[in-house]
């Protein structure tokens, strides 16, 4: 492990079954989710970089070649899953169709919350760009800021940042002002925050669902429709509104090239679910309890999980 504190320990081997080293600035960081045979404190570059001419490389290729024929094939699986029709837009999308576009030395930052799968999954980090995700575990806020800082560290370069409409309602529309106070400042005027307008807590709503079974909790979950894009031309900024796919590419596009900072707006579809690569049975069995108790968006929940699901067993099929 280098340089992670990797949480979802659920995930890693079984302790004893495989042997485990670890790089990390921060020495409290080692160990505290598997027992490393070899602790090695220190900044990861340089650590790698010491640790180099000191490994072998083994004649064996079999393992390295299973491991880029697996990836290739994710890739696949996320370009099928974000052609997927959705109500209106498939939130996958919105990132598929912003990665070939990212711009060299671009700073990407996202909130917690669904759009940070996204964000994870369906991006492909070029050398020389920089990306950025809340470090604490559901800490929503913290793009746009996040966004704002990168473009002072950075101000001649292209600065987006992905974030959910619970969080932009919590504190990013405040911070947005601040954008609007100071963005002439700034050499290179490339700012954008893409807004998932969903009207819905998603992330949370879809671990009720998974994780304990539970129906979706609509006094909780469900949040006001608001115009972010409508909102900032208010304060002078550039607003861009989609609720068409179709739509993506352009408006990544205009605001890639525009010289005001933008707000881009996309209407998202709350029931595509943010599916694992591998479902466990506890997983389907929870998501059939939380349908059986009720859920108010059972229809569209049914068909945005079938759609992800079957894309694997008969892709490019609606």
């Amino acid at each position: 492990m280098i340089g992670s504190g990797f949480p979802y320990a659920e995930f890693l081997p079984r302790e004893g079954s495989a042997r485990g080293v670890q790089i990390d600035i921060d020495a409290s960081m080692l160990s505290i989710r598997y027992p490393m045979e070899a602790g090695l404190v220190g900044d990861a570059a340089e650590t790698l970089r010491a640790l180099l001419p000191r490994l072998e490389q083994k004649a064996a290729r079999e393992w390295r070649k299973s491991i880029g024929d697996n990836v290739s094939a994710w890739w696949k699986t996320l370009e099928e899953r974000a052609q997927q029709p959705a109500k209106p837009v498939n939130p996958q999308r919105v990132t598929w169709e912003l990665s070939p576009l990212l711009p060299d030395r671009v700073v990407i930052t996202s909130d917690s919350g669904s759009c940070a799968n996204w964000y994870a999954r369906d991006l492909k980090i070029r050398r020389g760009m920089k990306a950025s995700l809340s470090g604490g575990l559901a800490s929503m806020g913290a793009a746009v800021p996040y966004a704002i800082a990168a473009k002072y560290a950075q101000p001649d370069g292209p600065v987006i940042a992905l974030v959910g409409d619970g969080a932009m309602q919590m504190n990013n529309m405040a911070e947005l002002i601040t954008v609007a106070k100071y963005w002439r400042d700034w050499p290179d005027h490339r700012w954008i925050v893409c807004v998932f307008n969903n009207e819905d807590l998603n992330q949370v709503t879809w671990e009720q669902r998974i994780i304990n079974g539970d129906p979706k909790f609509e006094a909780s979950q469900k949040i006001p429709n608001v115009s972010y894009s409508r909102f900032a031309e208010m304060i002078g900024l550039r607003g861009i509104y989609v609720d068409d796919p179709e739509m993506l590419h352009s408006a990544w596009q205009r605001a890639l090239a525009s010289d005001i900072p933008v707000v881009l707006e996309v209407k998202t579809d709350p029931e595509v679910p943010p599916l694992p690569p591998h479902i466990t049975l506890q997983q389907a069995k929870n998501f059939t309890i939380a349908l059986a108790k009720g859920d108010p968006d059972e229809a569209g929940v049914i068909k945005g999980a079938a759609r992800q699901v079957l894309e694997k067993i008969l892709p490019g099929k609606d």
